[in-house]
C-alpha cells in the first residue's frame, strides 16, 4: 500500500485479478490532457470488494469517461465478453455507456470469435466523440445514478436493450390452424391403433388421450 499508485485509492487490486492494477498504473503515467483506453473482461464492471472500492475512486474522481461493451469474442480469440473503458485526467461528471455488443460478425474460421464491423466501429466513434445518447445503444449517466447503483458499471443497469417482438396475428393463424389439424389427425390415428390392440393398457391410453382433448 506504500505504492502511490494504490495508496491514494485506499484499496489494492486482488492478486488473482490484475485488471485494475493495470488501469491504476496507466493513470499514474497519463498526462493531464491524455486519454487512456483499456480493454477488460466484463467482470471488472461489477466485481465487489476491493474492485468496487477502486470503481468508487475512479467514479468520484471523475476519471472514467466511457464504458463500451464490445461483441463477444472480440479479444484474444476467446468467447468472453469484453468492454473498452476510456479514462482521462480531465474530469467529467457523466459517464457515457455504449452497448456495441450486438455489432459483431462471426469469424468464419473461429466461430467463437466476433469481429466488430466497420459500421459498428464508426458508430462507436461518432457516439463517443459527440457524447451522444441513442435509444437502446448509448446513454449519459450522472454520478448520482452511479452512486445509487453502488458504483456498479454493468451496462444493462443503464441501457435497456430489451425489444418486444411484434407478432403478425393474421399471418400466424393459418400456420397454427395447420398445426392443430396435424395434431388432431395424429390423435385419431393413435386411437385407431390402440383400439386394434384391445388391451387394458391400450384402453387406459385411449382414456388418457380422450381426457386431454
Amino acid at each position: 500500500m506504500n505504492d502511490p499508485c494504490f495508496s491514494k485509492v485506499g484499496a489494492l487490486p486482488p492478486k488473482s485479478k490484475a485488471d485494475y492494477a493495470y488501469v491504476l498504473r496507466g493513470l499514474q503515467h497519463l498526462s493531464e490532457d491524455g486519454t487512456m483506453a483499456v480493454m477488460l473482461p466484463t467482470g471488472a464492471l461489477f466485481r465487489s470488494a476491493a474492485e468496487r472500492e477502486i470503481r468508487k475512486y475512479l467514479s468520484e474522481k471523475q476519471k472514467i469517461h466511457a464504458v463500451i461493451a464490445l461483441p463477444q469474442g472480440a479479444r484474444n480469440y476467446t468467447a468472453i465478453y469484453t468492454v473498452l473503458l476510456i479514462f482521462k485526467q480531465k474530469k467529467s461528471d457523466q459517464i457515457l455507456f455504449i452497448d456495441a455488443s450486438r455489432d459483431g460478425v462471426k469469424n468464419a474460421t473461429r466461430l467463437k470469435q466476433n469481429f466488430l464491423t466497420e459500421e459498428g466501429f464508426i458508430k462507436i466513434l461518432h457516439t463517443y466523440r459527440n457524447r451522444e445518447e441513442v435509444d437502446r445503444y448509448s446513454r449519459l449517466v450522472s454520478l448520482d445514478e452511479i452512486r445509487e447503483n453502488d458504483y456498479n458499471w454493468n451496462i444493462p443497469r443503464y441501457i435497456d436493450t430489451f425489444s418486444e417482438k411484434k407478432i403478425d396475428v393474421e399471418a400466424t393463424m393459418p400456420s397454427l390452424s395447420a398445426k392443430q389439424k396435424a395434431i388432431e389427425t395424429s390423435k385419431k390415428e393413435m386411437i385407431e391403433l390402440l383400439n386394434k390392440l384391445d388391451t387394458p393398457e391400450a384402453r387406459q391410453a385411449i382414456k388418457a388421450v380422450s381426457i386431454s382433448e
